[in-house]
């Protein structure tokens, strides 16, 4: 009798063809230009350190602004690298190439959308612990804003990688970027805020990180949707 593949066969084989090698590329890429992600932290780390030495350096009043500082640094660090996310490929023809091959075009914004995270979001939450520390946070406000990281950052770069797709054909588009983006991440930091505010206290959580679970839920299942309609028709061609 012979094997039919499964579906989740032609699924594992579709991600090892072209999601995990463009994760890969644009791993390697970013090596080379070791620039477009390392400003962004060190934009966030310089950022969040400067309120310390703004408002004093008394620890109740920094753990009461902490989860604000943190998040809205986070917030505008992720969005610095957010207008490169498909430029590079649409300039050099890349991207073209890539809509037109026959693989699906939600893996390549998947694969682009979580090499974008590995870059900028998991770095945020690896520094979040200084941070907390830096800004005066007890154990259970760092506990909340990590899990808050955890669940938040990727819906910043799905965010960002929708207005990325849709000013990818528009010249110096990063201030047009920044105003289609910035209203959708608000429901996103004040959930995230509230919910290290409410930690801190020593109050549970799980009702903010249920909220935050859900967006995730949401955005991961359509983003990449509208992400991928958005390209076919800003980034079909130079």
């Amino acid at each position: 009798m012979r094997n039919v593949p499964s579906d989740s066969g032609k699924v594992g084989a579709r991600m090892d063809s072209i999601y995990l090698p463009l994760v890969r590329r644009d791993l390697t890429l970013a090596t080379r230009t070791p620039s477009q992600w390392i400003n962004p932290l060190l934009f966030f780390l310089i950022a969040v350190s400067l309120f310390p030495l703004g408002v004093g350096p008394d620890p109740n009043r920094l753990s009461e602004i902490a989860a604000g500082v943190i998040w809205v640094a986070a917030l505008l660090a992720t969005m610095l690298s957010q207008d490169s996310l498909f430029r590079t490929d649409f300039e050099d023809g890349c991207l073209e190439q890539m809509l037109t091959s026959p693989h699906p075009v939600i893996l390549i914004v998947a694969a682009k959308v979580s090499a974008h995270w590995l870059l900028t979001g998991l770095p945020l939450i690896l520094l979040s612990p200084l941070l907390a520390v830096l800004m005066g946070l007890s154990f259970d406000g760092w506990r909340a804003l990590f899990f808050t990281l955890m669940l938040g950052t990727p819906i910043l770069s799905l965010l960002g990688a929708l207005g990325a797709a849709l000013v990818v054909s528009v010249k110096r588009g990063g201030v047009l970027l920044s105003l289609l983006v910035l209203p959708l991440c608000i429901p996103v930091l004040i959930f995230s805020t509230t919910a290290v505010q409410t930690a801190s206290v020593g109050l549970p959580i799980e009702g903010h990180l249920s909220l935050l679970g859900a967006l995730l839920a949401l955005f991961v299942t359509l983003a990449p949707v509208a992400i991928a309609g958005a390209l076919s028709v800003t980034g079909g061609g130079n």
